[in-house]
């Protein structure tokens, strides 16, 4: 029942006797929004044309800043309206899973802007901090632009229109989804995939955030005091005081604010060795985290504490990329490094197509996203219209983090970058065969000119200076972020006030942590998710199917940690160095995941309007498919020792078999049995990633065809009943939205009312 108020603004009701649930907003732009983006798109134009035509000494790494943000504001206000016009065409009147299944748990319509914090910090792990540090080996240019355009066109696109199907599909996960509409073939190779891609995932960040944490009484302190941090402020919002999501938030921020501070404290007490893990045990811990997030209520754990991680996340990067503006730090690496033509980077080997997309990863697209947009958040979001903010607006919000760390990671001088980056095995550890090492990679400044030797002392200063033992090797990625961020925060005016660059440093270190905690618990509770969609289809496991059964749940539950928690264990205690050897199979297994997601939308954007505006999920998937199986194929038969999985495996077994004692970094027999077994295994995951992935490219092209040619089946959409709820589509209430909001007031009614709280 659609009400005019002016200049073609609606508002729409379901029932007559209760205020409106929806509004629709006028088309068409203002003269004063038409010149705000016009300076805006100017903006991004300069620096997107300093940054590829300068080859001068100096390049200032605020144009990098500027062309991003002014990207990411256009791509926001056009295309993503764009695939809502032409595609999505959301529609507020209808009951989202959120709402139609509301059962306090898993099912519950949350504050818009408490979904945004729990979407944007569980998409956000490892991925766009650790990826753009590695690719900045190859220069700042090719990583800009494609962490800056590949997320328009690819990243962003896929979180928005993996979310929006679920919503239409009750929730359901990627796996069911792709056995909906790919058919049984498919659809099970999709589940496969997807089960079997998760678990290296889930890992992989595990491992990465373990390297951080390891041996730190700081950061463990810290981390540790989110959890009972996050369990008060959802208590505090569900019970205490529902509804006050500001209040909560300052609380939560303040309280945050006291654990990073007193994790110095604790650092230096006498009872700092409590919090100082070694590998495996953080390992154990993390599991166990895991399986408590997954299995708790939604509101109690998992929300607040993604939420309250979003404020340090969110909060950090806006301070770095303002201290940048200030500073203006000039970018130290060239615009393109000789590492993007040979292929024989420190960081990682290959050439630039296609180990710079796989590395960078997370930071223009990432598979795991399309699990959490069909995973927790459709079954959280209050309104279909709320979509393009929390799917493509919170890839877009990662992708600024990943323009960050590449940009702290090219600020730093080359000859620190690559002695942090570069194995032991190549730096040999010491600031002086580490300044060897550098000295002889023949690098250059922005303008090819060679750069001066570095003196060893310059490590050893580096090291004191940031409260550490040693830079050298420093391998991961996170530490070069903390580096950089480090180098920036103590020159800010202010924020020297706050602390030194030891401080900053640690600092950078506990945000990397948070970042990837994030990730983990709900990326465990997705796995659960998929687990229990994929057992119910089995005959006489129907029960499965209901996200909230508890027995499901638990079992669920269990198999998936067990088996993230193996190979995460098989990492931390791998010889070669479980993220070297790891993260390449990240890359590209995560990249697969999203070519899976992107077939799915792909056969239903053409079942459901045709091949018009297919081209906007089209375009990914034909790009990120070319570049995934290139790479799959080099890991899989390259006779690169440094990229071949079996021809490390083979050599490994040689040197096994001639009586070795030591193969590469691996110092015993039993070290290169390890080698050999962990090779064996990450070899075989590269081919079965490949294989499930193409059957599932296989068969949603055959849907496709068959959709034209008219025998093929209708896309399985829920019809879905009339929604009773309001609540506005963006952060900031329209005025239109906030005068709806006022008539729920008026009438003593709660727009959005969560079961058990009403």
């Amino acid at each position: 029942m659609p009400t005019e108020v002016a200049d073609g603004a609606r508002t729409l009701r379901t029932d007559p006797d209760r205020p409106p649930v929806a509004v629709v907003e006028p088309p068409g732009m203002s003269g004063k929004e038409r010149a705000v983006f016009a300076v805006i798109a100017l903006v991004a134009a300069t620096g997107f044309a300093i940054l590829a035509l300068s080859r001068g000494e100096h390049v200032n790494s605020m144009w990098i800043v500027l062309a991003a943000v002014g990207t990411y504001l256009i791509a926001y206000r056009f295309y993503a309206r764009l695939i809502d016009a032409k595609i999505h065409r959301p529609d507020d009147t209808r009951m989202t899973p959120a709402e139609e299944f509301d059962n306090g748990k898993d099912f519950m319509p949350t504050d818009r802007r408490v979904l945004y914090g729990h979407h944007f910090a569980a998409i956000s792990g490892a991925g766009p901090l650790v990826g753009p540090v590695l690719a900045s080996q190859m220069g700042y240019l090719p990583g800009t632009l494609w962490i800056v355009f590949g997320v328009v066109l690819a990243g962003a696109v896929q979180d928005f229109m993996v979310l929006h199907l679920s919503i239409r599909r009750r929730g359901r996960t990627l796996g069911q989804m792709a056995r909906d509409e790919l058919g049984s073939v498919g659809g099970w190779a999709a589940i496969l995939g997807v089960l079997t891609i998760m678990v290296i995932l889930i890992a992989v960040l595990g491992i990465v955030m373990i390297g951080a944490l390891a041996e730190s009484a700081w950061a463990v302190w810290a981390v540790a005091m989110t959890i009972p941090i996050a369990l008060f402020m959802g208590v505090y919002l569900r019970y205490l005081r529902p509804g006050r999501v500001s209040e909560v938030s300052a609380i939560g921020v303040v309280l945050l604010l006291a654990a990073i501070v007193s994790g110095r404290w604790v650092s230096q007490s006498d009872w700092a060795h409590v919090f100082i893990l070694d590998k495996p045990t953080l390992a154990i811990c993390l599991a166990v985290y895991g399986f408590v997030a997954a299995v708790l209520p939604v509101w109690m754990l998992l929300a607040p504490r993604d939420y309250l991680s979003t404020f340090m996340k969110v909060g950090t990067i806006v301070m770095l990329a303002l201290a940048i503006l200030v500073v203006r730090p000039e970018l130290q690496m060239p615009a393109v490094t000789h590492f993007a033509h040979d292929g024989t980077g420190p960081a990682f080997a290959g050439n630039l197509f296609p180990f710079l997309f796989i590395t960078i990863a997370c930071g223009a697209i990432s598979g795991f996203h399309a699990l959490i947009a069909s995973g927790t958040t459709p079954k959280l979001i209050e309104k279909e219209s709320q979509a393009r903010m929390i799917g493509y607006g919170g890839m877009l919000t990662e992708s600024f983090v990943a323009i960050m760390a590449l940009v702290a990671a090219c600020i730093i001088d080359q000859h620190v970058y690559f002695a942090m980056n570069a194995p032991p095995g190549l730096t040999g550890g010491t600031p002086e065969t580490a300044a060897a090492y550098t000295n002889g990679l023949h690098l250059v400044s922005g303008a090819g000119t060679p750069l001066p030797d570095i003196d060893p002392a310059v490590y050893a200063q580096a090291a004191k200076d940031v409260g550490e033992n040693s830079i050298v090797s420093r391998t991961g990625g996170a530490p070069t972020l903390a580096f950089g961020m480090s180098e920036v925060m103590h020159r800010t005016p202010l924020l020297n006030l706050v602390g030194d660059k030891a401080f900053w440093y640690h600092f950078a270190i506990l945000f990397e942590a948070l970042f990837i905690l994030t990730t983990i618990d709900a990326g465990t509770r997705v796995a659960r998710f998929m687990l229990s969609d994929a057992i119910g289809n089995v005959r006489g496991l129907h029960a499965f199917k209901d996200p909230s059964w508890r027995p499901g749940a638990w079992i669920a539950t269990t198999i998936m940690v067990l088996a993230w928690g193996s190979i995460l264990y098989m990492g931390v205690t791998d010889p070669l160095g479980g993220i070297n050897m790891l993260y390449p199979l990240f890359g590209i297994a995560n990249q697969l995941l999203a070519v899976i997601a992107l077939c799915v939308v792909f056969a239903v954007t053409v079942k459901r309007i045709g091949l018009r505006w297919a081209w906007i999920p089209g375009l990914p998937l034909a790009f990120v498919l070319l570049v995934t199986m290139a790479a799959s194929w080099q890991k899989v038969f390259s006779t690169n020792p440094k990229i071949g999985y079996w021809t490390i495996h083979a050599k490994a077994k040689e040197a096994l078999a001639s009586g070795a004692q030591t193969f590469q970094t691996a110092k015993s027999p039993a070290e290169i049995e390890a080698v050999v077994r962990n090779t064996a295994v990450q070899g075989t995951l590269s081919i079965v990633y490949a294989v499930l992935v193409l059957v599932v490219f296989a068969a949603a092209m055959i849907v496709v065809a068959r959709w034209l040619r008219g025998v093929g089946a209708p896309p399985v959409e829920h019809d879905a009943p009339a929604s009773h709820i309001f609540a506005p589509s963006g952060f900031v209430a329209t005025p239109l939205e906030k005068q709806v909001l006022a008539e729920w007031r008026e009438a003593g009614l709660d727009p959005a009312p969560v079961a058990g709280r009403q």
